[in-house]
């Protein structure tokens, strides 16, 4: 299905390069990209010389003239095309989703260093735009007694909509009160009422302007101090393994975890679930599959957790902290970017 936008500046935009690179020439329509300018960089794959007739290509970079732009044209791509453009692009280049002239959203090839900056710095906005709904659930006093966890689910998710226009979501919604806080995200217990002195937590993972949010946070209902000494203690383990995967450059998935683990048991808590983590980025991301254990911060994954996905960009993780009070019979979840931030 061709449901993929691509802007081109370059050689992309050759009728030879798409009869090689797609097997036809594709039909586009002219657009301009924001605030950026044109250098070279001197191409040395024989594959893409022989197709574009150089070895000198244009390469977008970001500007200090936010009036600057570079004209070119959107293509509407196949999933299968786009892995062919990638396949042509050379490692100097990497793919973004950016804001066309038009108001269209496109994917664009732009300097790796420009990239990434961009890839990290609408990661974080994401973040900071479901900070703020998690705010507003809390003044709005929207998760109460009474209420079944999906119907606070749904006026969430309708917040969201009011606040932002956000009616995607990558992940399911979930709210879970009182004995289902110790189910791990994949199961899915029946709906429940909230009940008076409950802990709830919310998972959600809204996307803003293509990119994932994905955050944790849990609410006390009532005066127990037990749940409360949990749900203060969510942050501080998820700043200490942050702390951890700082001073530790070379860190794999299970070595994160098993650290989570040791600290968990340390707070006199059990750590939840069957990871503690997972990659992150645009949407849709990198395929998040069980059978992928190196997407997760889980035990069995002795990948390096710095380094770069298929398409070369910089991997991007979420920690997750589920602690369980087993005697309690309850949990408590907080989760948000590891390595940004």
């Amino acid at each position: 299905m061709s449901n993929q936008l691509l802007f081109s500046y370059g050689t992309l935009r050759l009728p030879q390069v798409q009869v090689a690179r797609f097997g036809r020439e594709l039909d586009g329509r002219p657009d301009a990209l924001l605030g950026f300018r044109l250098e070279t960089v001197t191409i040395t794959d024989p594959a893409v010389i022989a197709d574009s007739g150089s070895d000198e290509h244009p390469m977008a970079v970001r500007s200090d003239d936010p009036h600057d732009a570079i004209d070119g044209m959107v293509f509407t791509l196949t999933p299968e095309d786009l892995a062919a453009a990638d396949a042509y692009e050379v490692d100097d280049y990497l793919r973004v989703r950016a804001d066309l002239r038009s108001g269209e959203k496109a994917w664009v090839y732009v300097d790796v260093a420009t990239a990434e900056d961009f890839r990290a710095q609408r990661l974080l906005d994401a973040q900071d735009q479901a900070i703020a709904l998690f705010d507003e659930i809390v003044k709005r006093d929207l998760i109460v007694a009474g209420e079944t966890e999906r119907a606070i689910s749904d006026r969430i998710r309708d917040l969201a909509d009011e606040l932002f226009g956000t009616t995607r979501h990558w992940h399911k919604r979930i709210i879970r009160s009182g004995p289902n806080t110790l189910f791990p995200y994949r199961e899915n217990p029946p709906d429940r009422t909230v009940e008076d002195g409950d802990i709830v937590f919310a998972d959600f993972g809204p996307i803003f302007q293509e990119f994932e949010a994905d955050l944790g946070r849990t609410y006390v209902l009532g005066d127990e101090p037990v749940k409360h000494r949990l749900a203060a203690d969510l942050p501080v383990i998820f700043e200490a393994g942050r702390r951890y995967f700082a001073d530790h450059p070379g860190i794999t998935g299970a070595q994160l975890h098993a650290e989570v683990g040791r600290l968990a048991r340390e707070a006199g808590w059990t750590l939840g679930g069957t990871h503690a983590g997972h990659l992150v980025g645009e949407f849709p991301h990198e395929e998040i599959d069980a059978a992928k254990i190196e997407s997760y911060i889980a035990p069995g994954n002795t990948t390096p957790m710095r380094r770069t996905d298929r398409a070369g960009r910089v991997c991007h993780w979420i920690l997750e902290v589920h602690l369980i009070d087993a005697a309690g019979g309850y949990g408590g979840f907080y989760e948000q970017l590891l390595d940004l931030g």
